[in-house]
């Protein structure tokens, strides 16, 4: 299993990667003239209006680190998909993804769930979604808009990915796909996430499944 000598050095090689967009990520965004210009299938997700319970893996992330789930209200809840942001999407998808080695946590951690950013460069998804949030909150995207979400993987397997909301849609930055989808794209399930003014608040997602779930990537 793949290590990093120093535990700083996965957030040190991420920023230093991100910090300059390169031409490919940039011209790659989608090409929606406007936001009227997106077709039906990439409404944003809805939350029900139901409470959700909190996973607890996060809770306990959230004891430990508390100023990693400061609610600030402050921060817009949505961004603009401009080039460069989505070039910063880009970079940290595949940064991530790359950087970090899948494990479990009862093989790494000896628990059955426990969530951290994963300097050491091993984790399992909740910790390839914390280390992307991180990434992204450090290059100045606002956290409110970068919101933890559970899906059902297959229908049956649980799983998190990161749901950044834009002006163009809600897109999924995800361990298992080094491309960026829209969440109707993805084949999930989407079971619950942070609510938009609170990260320690979670709402459910009423099990939302695309109509039509696609390959196309972004």
């Amino acid at each position: 299993m793949r290590r990093f000598t120093a535990p700083i050095g996965l957030a040190l090689g991420l920023l230093s990667a991100c910090a300059t967009p390169d031409s490919g990520a940039i011209s790659a965004i989608p090409n929606f003239e406007s936001a009227s210009a997106v077709p039906a299938s990439v409404s944003p997700l809805s939350h029900s209006g139901r409470a959700a319970r909190a996973p607890s893996g996060y809770v306990a992330f959230c004891n430990r680190n508390p100023q990693e789930c400061i609610a600030d209200r402050r921060q817009p809840d949505r961004i603009s998909l401009t080039p460069e942001t989505w070039a910063k999407l880009k970079k940290v998808n595949g940064m991530v993804n790359a950087a970090v080695s899948p494990e479990a946590d009862q093989e790494h951690y000896g628990v059955a769930d426990f969530w951290t950013v994963p300097v050491d460069g091993a984790g399992d998804c909740e910790d390839y979604v914390l280390a992307k949030r991180k990434m992204l909150v450090l290059l100045g995207l606002p956290e409110a808009a970068l919101r933890i979400t559970v899906v059902l993987d297959k229908g049956i397997v649980r799983h998190a990915v990161l749901t950044v909301i834009t002006d163009k849609g809600d897109y999924v930055l995800d361990n298992q796909n080094m491309n960026i989808l829209l969440w109707s794209e993805t084949g999930y399930r989407f079971v619950k996430r942070q609510s938009q003014s609170d990260p320690n608040v979670w709402v459910s997602l009423g099990s939302q499944h695309p109509t039509v779930a696609t390959a196309t990537s972004r």
